[in-house]
């Protein structure tokens, strides 16, 4: 697969670890919808790469992680019902995609993460920000109804209450409040946003793949319907037919660090 599918996200990789950059600084890194296409084909070909072992989704400089949807396209691109529903389905491919990756996703979050931006950062399964950030989606503002996939996800962090806040009133939290509404993962000095986050994915990177899918995986199942199938709960044994676990099994009894070969 070459890299960038769309001008505007470019893929960066680094080993086991791929960087998408939301880039386009003069507009906040808002989406217009093409790039909601890009990012779903983007996420969907860097899930597909069983080589990879984290993906990290950042926007370009520090001004603005994304702000969402590009508000001066709606004319454009969201004036009828008919358009509406295209749009909605582009943003949920993309929204999906982030979630349904098979590699874990860190979201690194440096000032506006705002909108369709924020709804990115709930999508991950780690979300980094610094003091300075901003954190909100204010589709009251706009007349905008957000749909159920991507009001779930603030419910799921947070609880019903601070997703009323941040739905019904259009809070904007800073860092800090984000961090203790349980909208971020880890919360750390803005100039060491970058740092901690790419240190996580390496950290992420570090461990077996198969094991960080399994989890992923298990983690968004047991969200779902219950009770978990006969099948389901056998395959968590699956590890043990692997050659991963026969290697690291070894590298452990030998004092050394295993080489995952993601089989």
């Amino acid at each position: 697969m070459t890299f960038p599918l769309h001008p505007n996200l470019p893929v960066a990789r680094d080993g086991e670890i791929a960087v998408v950059t939301f880039d386009r600084p003069a507009r906040r890194n808002a989406f217009d919808l093409a790039m909601w296409h890009g990012l779903a084909a983007t996420m969907q070909a860097l899930s597909a790469d069983a080589t990879l072992r984290c993906v990290v989704l950042r926007g370009a400089g520090t001004e603005a992680f994304s702000a969402g949807a590009d508000i001066s396209a709606f004319a454009a691109e969201r004036g009828s019902r008919a358009q509406e529903d295209r749009y909605a389905a582009a943003l949920h491919d993309s929204m999906q995609a982030i979630r349904l990756c098979i590699h874990p996703v860190v979201a690194m979050i440096q000032g506006w993460c705002l909108g369709g931006g924020a709804g990115i950062a709930t999508m991950c399964d780690f979300r980094v920000g610094g003091e300075g950030m901003r954190f909100g989606i204010t589709a009251r503002n706009l007349g905008i109804w957000y749909p159920y996939a991507e009001l779930d996800p603030v419910i799921e962090l947070a609880g019903t209450g601070v997703a009323a806040e941040v739905f019904i009133e259009g809070r904007i939290f800073t860092g800090r409040e984000a961090y203790e509404k349980g909208l971020l993962s880890r919360l750390v000095a803005d100039a060491a946003v970058e740092a901690e986050a790419l240190a996580l994915a390496g950290r992420i990177a570090e461990g077996s793949p198969l094991s960080a899918r399994f989890h992923k995986a298990a983690i968004r199942r047991l969200r779902g319907p219950l009770p978990l199938t006969a099948e389901e709960e056998a395959a968590a044994n699956d590890f043990a037919e692997t050659e991963d676990f026969r290697n690291a099994t070894r590298a452990f009894l030998e004092k050394r660090k295993p080489v995952w070969r993601g089989r």
